[in-house]
C-alpha cells in the first residue's frame, strides 16, 4: 500500500480541531477571493454561491475523508438525508463520502495492532494481509487466517476515533454553520446529534458482536441469508474479529436475469418488514455495501447500526403503514408518528396526502411494482422538494423514523438500480392488521 493511497488518521483533539480550523480558514479565504473576482466583473455574488464553489467543496470532501470518524459520517448523513436539497455539484461530490475512506498507513496500523495484540502479533496468524479490503468512517477491514486455519475478517478501528466523536461533532457544527453548506431549512442540530449517537454505537465493537449474535438467532436457519460469527479470542475494544465471508458485491446482480434480480430484492424488502414488525430490531445503515452475494445467499454485514424499537413504536408504525395502504386515518397516523402536528399548514398537509397517495398505489396493486420505471419515484421527489423548499416543511420526525426512512431509501435505491419488480402488496399485507 503506497503513501499516495493512505493517510494517517489524526488522533489528538488538537490535531483534529486544527484540521477543521485550516479547512474553515481556506474555505473563507476562497470565498473572499471569489467575491473580489465577481465584483471586478460586475457581478453581485451570493454568500452561498461563494462558499459552495467546486474548489471549496473539494477541500471539504477531502478533509472529511482524511479525518474519518465523525467528519466522514456527518458527510455521509448530509448526502443521504438532503440529496434533493443540495445543488447538483455539491450532491455529486458529497456522495463520494458514501464510498470507501482512505486507509491508514502501514506504520499506524502496525502500532495499533501491537498495542492491542502485543509486540509479536504476527505470531497469532498464519497470514495477515496488510492491505485493507474495505475502509470506512470508523475503521478498516483486513483479511487474516489464524494458526488453526480460521479465515477471518478483522475490523480495525482507527486510533483515537472513539474518544474524538463528541469534540469532532461540535467542531463540525461550527464549520457547517460558517460555510453555509446546508440550506437553512435543514435541521442541523438533529443531523449532528444523529451522527454523534450513530458513531458512539458503531465504535462499540463489543456491542456489534452482540448484535451479530442476536441477528443470527433471529434469522435462525433461514437459507436465504448468512452472517459472520464473531471470534472473541481475537477481538479487542478496537478490533472485531469475525468470519471472512467469501462474496460478491450486490451490484453484480445488474447483469443477472430479471427473475434473479426480482427474487433477491424481494427477499431484502421482506427482511426489512420482518426486522421492523416481527423483531423490532433493524439494521439501519443504508450502505448497499452491507449486502453481498454468496451464490443465492445474501451476506449481511455491519451490525454496529442495529437499532431496537419498542412494541409501542412498532404498533405506531404498523398503524401508519395500514393508514397509508387504506387511506383511512392518515392524519392521525402521521400525528402519532411525528410527521405532522397542530403547526402543519393546509398546504403542507395537502402535499403529504399526495405523497401518501403515490405510495398507496404500489402497496395495493395486484401487480409487482416495477422499480425500473422511475415515474412514481420522480413524482414523489418533486412533491418532497415542493414540501421542503416551497412550503417550508421543517417538521423533523423522531430519530427512530429517520433511521427507517434512510434504510428504506437505500433499499429503494438498490431496487431502482437493479430494475427489480417487487410484489409490495403481498409483502405488506400480513402487517396491515393490528398486531
Amino acid at each position: 500500500m503506497s503513501d499516495d493511497t493512505s493517510h494517517p488518521v489524526p488522533q489528538s483533539r488538537f490535531a483534529r480541531a486544527a484540521g477543521l480550523g485550516r479547512l474553515t480558514s481556506r474555505t473563507l479565504a476562497g470565498a473572499a477571493f471569489g467575491a473580489a473576482g465577481q465584483l471586478a466583473r460586475g457581478h453581485r455574488p451570493t454568500a452561498r454561491g461563494l462558499m459552495l464553489t467546486p474548489a471549496n467543496i473539494s477541500r471539504l470532501t477531502e478533509e472529511l475523508s482524511r479525518m474519518r470518524g465523525a467528519a466522514m459520517k456527518l458527510g455521509q448523513l448530509i448526502s443521504m438525508e438532503t440529496d434533493d436539497l443540495l445543488p447538483p455539484d455539491l450532491a455529486q461530490i458529497m456522495a463520494r463520502l458514501r464510498a470507501d475512506a482512505k486507509p491508514m498507513p502501514p506504520a499506524q496500523l502496525k502500532r495499533l495492532l501491537t498495542e492491542d495484540y502485543g509486540a509479536n502479533f504476527q505470531r497469532r496468524f498464519k497470514r495477515f494481509d496488510p492491505r485493507p479490503i474495505a475502509a470506512a468512517s470508523i475503521g478498516q477491514v483486513h483479511r487474516a487466517e489464524t494458526l488453526d486455519g480460521r479465515p477471518l475478517a478483522l475490523k480495525i478501528q482507527y486510533p483515537g476515533i472513539a474518544r474524538a466523536i463528541d469534540a469532532d461533532i461540535a467542531n463540525l457544527g461550527t464549520l457547517i454553520r460558517l460555510s453555509g453548506l446546508l440550506p437553512r431549512d435543514v435541521d442541523l442540530p438533529a443531523l449532528l446529534e444523529e451522527a454523534r449517537l450513530q458513531l458512539h454505537e458503531e465504535a462499540d465493537y463489543a456491542r456489534e458482536a452482540a448484535n451479530l449474535r442476536e441477528a443470527a438467532q433471529l434469522l435462525g436457519d433461514d437459507p436465504g441469508f448468512a452472517l459472520p460469527t464473531p471470534h472473541d479470542d481475537l477481538s479487542t475494544p478496537r478490533i472485531l474479529a469475525m468470519d471472512f465471508m467469501p462474496s460478491q458485491p450486490l451490484d453484480t446482480l445488474e447483469g443477472a436475469d430479471q427473475d434473479t434480480r426480482d427474487r433477491l430484492v424481494t427477499r431484502l424488502f421482506a427482511l426489512f418488514l420482518r426486522e421492523v414488525f416481527d423483531w423490532g430490531a433493524v439494521q439501519t445503515d443504508p450502505n448497499l455495501a452491507n449486502y453481498r452475494l454468496d451464490g443465492d445467499r445474501i451476506v449481511l454485514l455491519d451490525y454496529g447500526a442495529l437499532r431496537h424499537y419498542s412494541p409501542k413504536t412498532v404498533q405506531d408504525l404498523r398503524q401508519l403503514l395500514r393508514a397509508t395502504a387504506t387511506g383511512d386515518g392518515v392524519r392521525a397516523a402521521m400525528d402519532l408518528n411525528g410527521y405532522t402536528d397542530d403547526a402543519t399548514s393546509d398546504a403542507q398537509w395537502h402535499t403529504l396526502t399526495e405523497i401518501a397517495a403515490l405510495v398507496r398505489a404500489p402497496l395495493t396493486s395486484d401487480s409487482p411494482f416495477d422499480f425500473g420505471d422511475t415515474s412514481t419515484l420522480d413524482q414523489a421527489r418533486v412533491l418532497g422538494q415542493r414540501l421542503a423548499l416551497q412550503e417550508n416543511y421543517t417538521k423533523v420526525p423522531p430519530v427512530e423514523a429517520l433511521f427507517l426512512q434512510r434504510k428504506l431509501a437505500g433499499l429503494v435505491l438498490m431496487a431502482t438500480t437493479l430494475r427489480a419488480k417487487v410484489p409490495l402488496s403481498a409483502l405488506v399485507r400480513p402487517y396491515l392488521t393490528p398486531g
